[in-house]
């Protein structure tokens, strides 16, 4: 995988997200989010987080879908339980996926961050083509913007997030990546 010079990754599925803007001038990208998603709750398979991220979730389908009328979110990818990987947001932008956060001292975390979902919750192991994908995703990312930090939306909203769960296997995730700078964990 490679990010080519508008901040896509080439060969994969390209949905584009309106819950994105620029960045502010100056802001190096240099935090990597790993968040879970599943719509409705625990449900997998759907393409409810698509409409979700494009603003298409219709609240009739599903009454938990009614408070995520008005919410506009997305991320830059989306990791699907079979290993496929969705883009939503050039990396150059500002994907809306941190919301209030803060990390290392700084605020906003959306402003210096690439958030990636995966496809799960917090009650079920994320499968081996997902922690594939991601690797993936993570490789190219730190090949193309000073990555230093990778975390969970927990650590830059703890009290008020609790993605990636107790799940993700922050272990295994990190003896699959070459040494340098994995995780806050």
């Amino acid at each position: 995988m490679k990010i080519n010079t508008e901040g896509y990754i080439g060969n994969i599925r390209l949905i584009s997200s309106p819950n994105c803007d620029e960045r502010p001038a100056g802001s190096l990208i240099n935090l990597l989010v790993i968040h879970y998603i599943s719509l409705p709750p625990d449900k997998f398979g759907g393409n409810e987080v698509i409409d979700l991220f494009t603003n298409q979730l219709d609240p009739k389908v599903d009454s938990s879908f009614q408070i995520l009328s008005a919410v506009r979110v997305s991320a830059h990818f989306f990791i699907r339980r079979d290993g496929e990987t969705i883009q939503f947001v050039s990396c150059k932008k500002r994907a809306w996926h941190a919301g209030v956060s803060y990390w290392q001292g700084k605020a906003c975390c959306n402003d210096f961050s690439i958030g990636v979902e995966l496809e799960g919750n917090d009650k079920e192991l994320f499968t081996a083509k997902q922690y594939a994908s991601l690797i993936a995703v993570t490789l190219a990312l730190r090949e193309t913007y000073p990555i230093e930090d990778i975390t969970g939306h927990s650590d830059i909203a703890p009290g008020r997030k609790t993605d990636p769960g107790p799940y993700f296997d922050w272990e295994y995730y990190r003896t699959m990546l070459p040494a340098a700078n994995h995780s806050s964990r």
